[in-house]
């Protein structure tokens, strides 16, 4: 709240008063605001106004819950500033006022205050990028795609004018996010590319190279682990963690300060960096296979996430956080643990309730994942009800295409033909786009299963060996084993034993790694009645052990998993999450 060289002294002095009070310690807010409601007393001029406008504006925002005021302090300051050349003021205000008219959901009074400001701001070269960026990104949230991407162009082309090269590689790189969003892949490459280049080929500050390369290196990891591309993944994802090593140790004081006011930007804050990194490994190890690692680095995140809430609870946090809670439910899933899974499902419609708007991008994956829940659980009417509710809340192809490939399996196991007739079409293998690896490789597997249900063994076999190429090019684990150990039962059920055993044993070591108990249940079945059936009645007792403690670890769970409040969340299926968070469920911590 800086006062300028030519104000009369009662505004030098309520300014400063305001000011006292404000960074007091502790802060006494009501006694600042006091004092700058005394300067429109005044009747100051319309710099003055203005400013003042802005301050209670920022201050109520801050500080207390009236929205309303807030609101109409900001509305004027914009109001006189428009009329003025208080740069810092009138653009801070249209920041701010778009801000708020946003998280009230009224986008349609953000767009053209931000279209006004960007126009206006044009030799205020921070501030045009700055609202760029922003009205950017209301058009990514409304799903208008090519507004966002024509915007982050002009933005581009106003930093190289500028001169930064720095600010134009942001625009670029947020350019390739927005067309991920958007699936446009031809074009994802074309633009990661040309940012390589120009990454490379950067002369600037350190900490501005290495932050740049760790976005570009998150998109590029992204877009492969989004195709399902394990494998292909991995020296991207080492570099991005070696990347995020170097940030990491660099000292700000050590680091030359631009002169340039384009150079003032922050993709974010190497703390938030740290998280993200975690957040693609951990999609990486559950893609992949390693349940372990994947907890481990959830564990970290999650850790890492509370310390900076404390801090800053920045909006992109609880994003990570319910990502994180997203992947680590599937873990437990994969790993038997339900009664954990179905807590923290809770945790994730909790996260929801402190941000309203996640559910709408989230809403899908959560009811997904209940979906999950309710097959593991056996309750296939329920799980029916969930995926039907995900595919109608999603906008993705991927998500879509992901929930009809389990509703598949659950009118399979169900034996309703009608249904699956009419869903076959949908998850056709052959109609799968080439960038989405593990859903086409998943695709031929319910294939498979659909064949295998249907007796129809030399169909099923070439489905899933179809699968087995696709996932061993890729490192899908998961599917690798699933494939074996229904191949496996396939060799079994046409009395050939012996390639029965060589499906099966490679499935059970394979899933004793990841491990997913399922595939673990159900190949242990199969090995007891293979030696059973080879005479080997050693082995044949060893796996019926193995058999019975996987069973038994599992009803267990199965049942400790029904006695749950939360379990009740299967019925949930439209308006908010009908349960009230109780500290219990806070502090506890088979699909394709």
């Amino acid at each position: 709240m800086a006062s300028t060289s030519n104000d009369s002294s009662w505004y030098s002095s309520l300014i400063g008063l305001a000011e006292y009070f404000r960074t007091s310690n502790p802060p006494n807010i009501r006694l600042c605001i006091h004092c700058l409601q005394a300067i429109l007393g005044f009747q100051p001029s319309p710099e003055i106004e203005a400013r003042t406008h802005l301050q209670l504006g920022n201050i109520l925002l801050a500080h207390t819950k009236n929205i309303d005021t807030s609101q109409t302090h900001l509305e004027k300051a914009w109001s006189i500033s428009s009329g003025t050349y208080l740069d810092d003021v009138r653009f801070e205000t249209a920041s701010v006022l778009s801000q708020l008219y946003e998280k009230q959901n009224q986008t349609s009074k953000a767009k053209p205050l931000l279209l006004r400001a960007i126009e206006l701001s044009k030799q205020a070269p921070y501030w045009h990028c700055r609202l760029l960026f922003q009205l950017a990104q209301i058009h990514a949230q409304e799903r208008d795609f090519p507004s966002a991407c024509n915007l982050l162009s002009l933005g581009t082309d106003f930093a190289t004018v500028s001169r930064s090269e720095y600010t134009r590689l942001l625009f670029v790189l947020s350019k390739a996010m927005i067309l991920l969003m958007d699936k446009q892949m031809s074009e994802v490459h074309k633009v990661l590319v040309e940012a390589s280049q120009l990454i490379e080929n950067y002369h600037g500050s350190h900490v501005h190279k290495e932050s740049l390369r760790v976005f570009f290196l998150v998109l590029q990891v992204y877009h492969f682990l989004t195709a399902g591309q394990v494998k292909t993944v991995k020296p991207f994802l080492k570099q991005l963690q070696q990347s995020i090593q170097t940030i990491t140790q660099i000292q700000p004081e050590d680091e030359p300060v631009s002169n340039n006011p384009v150079d003032l930007f922050q993709w974010l804050p190497k703390e938030h960096m740290c998280v993200l990194v975690y957040l693609v490994t951990v999609m990486h190890s559950m893609q992949a296979g390693y349940m372990d690692k994947a907890q481990k680095y959830t564990d970290k995140a999650l850790m890492q996430i509370e310390k900076l809430k404390m801090l800053d609870n920045h909006p992109l946090l609880s994003s990570f956080q319910l990502m994180l809670i997203e992947h680590i439910v599937m873990c437990r899933l994969i790993m038997g643990n339900k009664s954990s899974a179905i807590q923290e499902i809770f945790q994730a419609c909790h996260v929801c309730q402190q941000q309203p708007r996640l559910f709408t991008t989230h809403g899908a994956q959560i009811h997904t994942l209940l979906g999950l829940y309710a097959m593991s659980m056996n309750c296939m009417e329920s799980a029916e009800l969930q995926f039907k509710t995900a595919c109608k809340l999603s906008t993705s192809n991927e998500v879509r295409l992901f929930v009809n490939l389990n509703l598949a399996i659950v009118y399979l196991r169900t034996n309703r033909q009608s249904e699956l007739v009419g869903l076959m079409e949908a998850i056709n293998p052959e109609t799968v786009p080439q960038h989405s690896h593990s859903l086409k490789a998943a695709a031929f597997y319910v294939q498979g299963l659909q064949a295998f249900f249907q007796s129809r063994f030399n169909e099923a076999k070439r489905y899933l060996r179809e699968t087995l190429k696709m996932a061993n090019a890729e490192d899908l684990n998961r599917l690798t084993s699933c494939s074996l150990v229904l191949l496996g039962h396939i060799f079994l059920s046409l009395g050939n034993h012996r390639e029965a055993m060589n499906m099966v044993t490679p499935a059970m070591q394979l899933a004793g790694k990841i491990p997913d108990v399922h595939v673990q249940l159900w190949a242990s079945s199969l090995l007891k009645d293979l030696y059973r059936l080879s005479g080997d009645n050693v082995n044949a007792e060893e796996g019926y052990m193995m058999h019975t403690n996987f069973s038994q670890s599992l009803l267990k769970d199965h049942f400790q998993s029904s006695q749950l409040s939360e379990h009740g969340l299967i019925q949930w299926t439209d308006g908010e999450c009908p349960f009230h968070l109780s500290s219990s469920a806070v502090g506890t911590s088979g699909m394709l």
